[in-house]
This record gives C-alpha cells, sequence and structure tokens, in this order.
C-alpha cells in the first residue's frame, strides 16, 4: 500500500497586460486600450472516497495549471488559465515538504485545497491613465504562480482500529466480521500492509475497522515500520486491543498483560492523545487457552476499567457479544469528521491575519567579474516588473526605476560599493548605472 508520497505543483503564470491604443477611422489618436491579462489556473487537491491509495502518483509526480491570456485591444481581457484538479484518497494530510507546514487534512469527500495559486493578470495599459500622463506605453506584466513540492500522506479513516502484537488474530478476525481477504498465517508480520473492512455481521449495524500490521516495542520510533502503520489507526474512534490467552503464546513466554502495556506505551509515545480514545480488550484464541489464565488475564484489566471479551474466530464463540458492545460503544461516540491534527490545521488558519500591505520584494546581489569590469547581479522576484515596463518610454522607465529605488535596490548596491556605469543585470536584462 503506497500511503506516502512527493509531488511537485505549480500554478499557472498570470496572462500580461496589454498595451494597445485604440485605432480607428477618423480617430488618429486613439486613447489606450489595452485589455488585463488573464489570471493563471490553480492546482487544486480534492479528497475522494473514488481513490483508496496513493499508488496513482507513483508514476505522475507533477501537475501544472495553464497560463492565463494576454490582454488584447479594444480592452479585451485574456482568457483564464484552466485549473488542475488533483484526485486523493479521503484522509490525505497535505505538507509543504520544505517548510513541513500542514496545508490541509483532507477528511471529508468533496474537500479542497489550493495547493498552487495561479499568478494575478497584469494590467492592461489603459488602467494607467491620468489626466497628465494620456498615453501610457507600458502595461503590467502577469505574475508567477505558486510552485512547490508536497508530501502527501494517507491516513485511514475507519471507525474502529485494531491493537495488537503480530500474530495475535486480528487478521482472522477481520476476514470472519467482514469481506476483506487479508493474508493470514501462523508467523509474525504476515499482514505487511494495512485494511479495510467493513463488518457485515448477521444483524448487527455495519461500521468500518482498519487492520494494521502488528505492533512492535520502539513503534513509535520507527522500528519495525511503526510509523508508517500508527498514522492509520490515529482516525479510529474506538480501539479492539487483541491479545493473545493461548497456551501456545503463553509456552513462548508472552504475557498478555505486559503486552498489553507495551503497546498502550508505543500510542503514548506517538501521539498521547490516542490514550483518549475507548478501548475494548478482546482475549483471542480462547478456545486453545486455559480458563483460569483466561479469567485472571480479564479480572485483572477489568479492576483497570477496560471491558473484556475472550473470543475465537475459528468457532465464533463471543464474537456475537463483542459486536454488539462494539455498536453500541460507536453510537455513543459523536462523528469525528476531524482528528486532533485536524483541529490543530483550523485552529492555525483561524488565527491567521492576512493584509493587504504590499511587501518589497527579496532580492540578493552577486558581484562578478567580467575581465575588467563588474557585474552586478540582482536576483529577486523582479520578473512582473521586468515584464512592466516599456524601456523605450520614458515615463515607463521612470516607473521601473521608482519601483527598484522603493525595493531597496539602488541602496543595496551602494553598499555593495557600485561605480557610475557599472553593469547591472536583472532576469538577464542588463543596465549601466548612474547616479
Amino acid at each position: 500500500m503506497i500511503d506516502q508520497v512527493q509531488i511537485y505543483v505549480k500554478g499557472g503564470r498570470g496572462g500580461h497586460g496589454g498595451m494597445t491604443f485604440h485605432r480607428a477611422k477618423y480617430i488618429p489618436k486613439g486613447g489606450p486600450d489595452g485589455g488585463n491579462g488573464g489570471k493563471g489556473g490553480s492546482v487544486i487537491i480534492q479528497a475522494s472516497y473514488s481513490m483508496r491509495t496513493l499508488a496513482p502518483f507513483k508514476y505522475k509526480k507533477k501537475f501544472q495549471a495553464t497560463d492565463g491570456g494576454d490582454g488584447a485591444s479594444s480592452k479585451s481581457s485574456g482568457k483564464n488559465g484552466s485549473d488542475v484538479i488533483v484526485t486523493v484518497p479521503v484522509g490525505t494530510i497535505v505538507k509543504d515538504r520544505t517548510t513541513e507546514e500542514i496545508l490541509a487534512d483532507l477528511c471529508e469527500d468533496g474537500q479542497t485545497v489550493i495547493a498552487a495559486q495561479g499568478g494575478r493578470g497584469g494590467l492592461g495599459n489603459y488602467n494607467f491613465a491620468t489626466s497628465t500622463r494620456q498615453s501610457p506605453r507600458f502595461a503590467q506584466g502577469g505574475s508567477k504562480g505558486e510552485e512547490r513540492t508536497l508530501v502527501l500522506e494517507l491516513k485511514l479513516i475507519a471507525d474502529v482500529g485494531l491493537l495488537g502484537f503480530p500474530n495475535v488474530g486480528k487478521s482472522t478476525f477481520l476476514s470472519v466480521v467482514t469481506k476483506a481477504n487479508p493474508k493470514i498465517g501462523n508467523y509474525p508480520f504476515t499482514t505487511i500492509d494495512p485494511n479495510l473492512g467493513v463488518v457485515e455481521w448477521k444483524n448487527f449495524d455495519s461500521f468500518v475497522v482498519a487492520d494494521v500490521p502488528g505492533i512492535i516495542e520502539g513503534a513509535s520510533e520507527g522500528v519495525g515500520l511503526g510509523l508508517r502503520f500508527l498514522r492509520h489507526i490515529e482516525r479510529t474512534k474506538l480501539f479492539l486491543h487483541f491479545l493473545d490467552v493461548s497456551e501456545t503464546a503463553l509456552l513462548s513466554g508472552e504475557d498478555p498483560l505486559d503486552c498489553f502495556e507495551k503497546i498502550n506505551n508505543e500510542l503514548e509515545q506517538y501521539n498521547p492523545k490516542m490514550l483518549d480514545k475507548p478501548q475494548i480488550v478482546v482475549l483471542s484464541k480462547s478456545d486453545m487457552a486455559d480458563p483460569d489464565v483466561v479469567e485472571e488475564v480479564a479480572k485483572k484489566l477489568k479492576e483497570k476499567k477496560y471491558p473484556v471479551f475472550p473470543i475465537s474466530s475459528a468457532t465464533n464463540k463471543g464474537i456475537d457479544e463483542l459486536l454488539g458492545y462494539t455498536i453500541n460503544k460507536l453510537k455513543e461516540i459523536p462523528d469525528q469528521k476531524s482528528v486532533a491534527l485536524s483541529q490543530e490545521v483550523a485552529s492555525e488558519s483561524s488565527n491567521r491575519v492576512y493584509s493587504l500591505k504590499r511587501t518589497k520584494p527579496h532580492f540578493s546581489i552577486e558581484v562578478q567579474h567580467r575581465g575588467a569590469e563588474k557585474v552586478y547581479v540582482v536576483t529577486g522576484d523582479f520578473d512582473q516588473l521586468i515584464h512592466s515596463v516599456n524601456f523605450d518610454d520614458l515615463t515607463s522607465t521612470r516607473y521601473f526605476q521608482k519601483r527598484l529605488k522603493d525595493a531597496g535596490v539602488f541602496s543595496a548596491l551602494e553598499q555593495e560599493g557600485i561605480q557610475e556605469e557599472d553593469i547591472v543585470s536583472i532576469e538577464g536584462i542588463e543596465f549601466e548605472y548612474f547616479i
């Protein structure tokens, strides 16, 4: 089962604003009429029950939306770029690989998140006309779309999660009460991938159960791929905690009560909130156990306020009682549209404050030597500004210089020791510097 992948997403670039003037018979000097550029398409991630794993992303890892169209004459706006919808399974967490920020916890069918916003379309030259500047010969360039590498992490969504060490009878139980066909064998780690099944037992209400590979000591630290497995039971409403009480297990030195404490310790180390979920203890393989041992183990667990049910998946003994109690317990627990992780994401989102204040672009300056002359290479987000300038027009060039000055580029160049007639390179375009 593929439950963690990396993908690259990129929003479309916004279209450039048009730089045109109205031309018609008998109107020799029409005003500016360049239309606005269209906005770039966005990459949107959407959760759907139609997908169960992240396997499709093993072969397709890049998703890019289309660019917006450029503005045209007659104030015609460019066409908006098309969005790209990326479908993922319900239960997928979207993270930014670089910052490790959680962008979304998609735990509902149809829930979406914009993974890469499309760029803004540039304004056409008619937007810059004023009483003193009636024929602006420049327009605004479209901005780049967002691009980032994301980590998609799938956490299965089920009502009930099965806990227990390897080979304690979880998969056998799942095969009996559901239509799932997990691999079953008398050796540790028969189950190597998480399994989901819908319980359909006699006239009982149905519910979804998740069986993951057996948890071992150190799983919370990644031993035995424990972190990969533990994430799949993080969303469940309650746990069925399986303990092997058969004589075979006791002869091999496995103490059911000791196993119970070790599993709960791993849960606490991984996420303390998992211990807040109700646990129903299942004493499996009781048909091959000493009745006195079963009674003693059940007594000690009941003293700790845990409900205990001895069962045998081979003979169906005790399954009716276990499922009946489980269903009634599920009815007492409210629907959880989101888990603790989702709640933390929602809390962070609600506390975010967005401002319309324009921030100065970040840039860096590198001094290169080209023979006897110095070249000051300015690197930053100046692509949109460069596309906004008509260097044949004095007004447009002054606008360009003012934007660079406001961004602090000139003062930074002076701190680097730039002299008159030195070369400045921005976005591949070179200029001579004059004070």
